[in-house]
């Protein structure tokens, strides 16, 4: 399938027809074959809770494995002096989360593979939580940085057989992400200091990758 088969826009208003993209993802399940589903966009636009909601609805078709499983922990984030960017591409294991993709894309008879999750609650990647079986035909993976293009992140790409970029109104992202700063612990005049310096950096990095998605989507899950 190229690009101009399944490219183009959905979504102009501003909740997603979620019904069209749970038929679309569907549409990549061939029984017997692995395929991955990338859902990429700028941080707060709601990657993670659309990719979720399309796993769910899919039920055993599919699995969730995020992107931010790959974050370098805290400590080592503070020995390389990068703890003040987190979230920046440099502070991600960009060449461990393709090495996995690859393993994915091609999974062995009776083996399972093991991902690493995220915990917002304690900002830190927990290794082996998400288990994805051989038999499971799609994988949803979710993050910032499917489309980039510099470093081991230009890997990525080549990995996913679609990617769609989640395109949310600029001044509701933003507002989105300060709160989920502050649901998390932080003071709500240190989240905004943060979405404005490194967030927003990392948003713009983001932004440059749209051209490449097969699917750009305008919206989302809830008014």
């Amino acid at each position: 399938m190229s690009a101009d088969e399944v490219g183009g826009t959905l979504g102009e208003g501003k909740v997603l027809d979620l019904d069209r993209l749970v038929v679309r993802a569907r549409g990549l399940v061939v029984p017997g074959r692995r395929r991955i589903l990338g859902i990429a966009g700028p941080p707060g636009a709601g990657k993670s809770t659309l990719a979720g909601e399309l796993v769910r609805r899919l039920g055993g078709e599919a699995v969730l494995v995020p992107m931010d499983g790959f974050h370098l922990a805290n400590s080592e984030l503070r020995r390389l002096g990068r703890a003040g960017r987190k979230g920046a591409p440099d502070t991600f294991d960009a060449a461990g989360y393709a090495a996995l993709l690859a393993r994915l894309r091609t999974p062995v008879p009776g083996t399972v593979v093991y991902a690493p999750d995220f915990d917002r609650s304690i900002e830190e990647a927990l290794a082996g939580s998400v288990p994805v079986a051989p038999e499971v035909p799609l994988v949803v993976t979710e993050g910032n940085y499917l489309l980039h293009d510099q470093g081991p992140w230009a890997q990525v790409r080549d990995l996913l057989d679609e990617v769609w970029y989640l395109h949310l109104d600029e001044e509701e992202r933003v507002r989105r992400l300060v709160e989920r700063h502050v649901r998390h612990g932080r003071p709500r005049p240190d989240a905004e200091r943060w979405v404005g310096e490194s967030d927003e950096v990392n948003a713009a990095l983001v932004a440059a990758g749209r051209a490449r998605a097969d699917l750009v989507i305008t919206g989302s899950l809830t008014g």
